[in-house]
């Protein structure tokens, strides 16, 4: 039925898509300062952000990434999902750049002090370690960010024309988190947090 209403692939949709990186590919993930995490588990999906200087993801070889898991809101959304189902989808952007890198894959989570210690910053290292076993890698074609004008300076929405994080938790929690406290507290807190 898809079929019908979208008809056939074109061929380099399909030959884009290959089973290990290409050197291209891997530059792209060096090059890359964010991504997107899909992952899958019994409590539902999860698509959560990533990031931190280009080069945070490390190719460990063709089929293999790494992935720093640096300190978050101790959620572990994410990671209760790989427990129970290691498939993974990442979404990978590099700034400026309209084409996406995509990678399907399976992830397991590695505590190892050593290989964590290796992803340190200003001495502070994960806790865990994403590793990740490629199944199918892709670059995904620029369309959808012409459309948003992603990285378009004039598309840009000022920050003050939207409601503030201490707004938004006040709002999803009925006012029992949040304001302006939080607001005050989150800024001083965020960049002394950072891993």
């Amino acid at each position: 039925m898809l079929e019908a209403l979208y008809g056939e692939p074109a061929a380099p949709s399909l030959a884009k898509e290959v089973p290990a990186l290409t050197p291209g590919y891997r530059r792209l993930i060096e090059a890359s300062p964010f991504l997107i995490l899909a992952t899958s588990g019994p409590g539902g999906l999860d698509a959560s952000p990533r990031g931190d200087g280009p080069g945070f993801v490390r190719v460990a070889d063709e089929r293999t990434l790494l992935i720093p898991d640096r300190r978050g809101n101790n959620r572990i959304d994410s990671l209760r999902n790989i427990l129970a189902d290691p498939r993974v989808g990442l979404l990978f952007l590099v700034p400026g750049m309209n084409e996406t890198l995509r990678v399907n894959g399976r992830a397991t989570i590695d505590a190892d002090r050593d290989l964590c210690d290796s992803f340190a910053v200003d001495g502070k290292a994960p806790r865990s370690v994403l590793v990740v076993a490629i199944d199918s890698v892709f670059f995904q074609c620029a369309r959808a960010l012409l459309r948003s004008r992603l990285w378009d300076p004039a598309a840009q929405v000022p920050r003050a024309a939207l409601p503030s994080v201490g707004t938004l938790l006040a709002e999803a929690s009925a006012g029992r988190e949040g304001g302006e406290a939080y607001e005050r507290s989150l800024a001083e807190r965020l960049p002394k947090t950072l891993y």
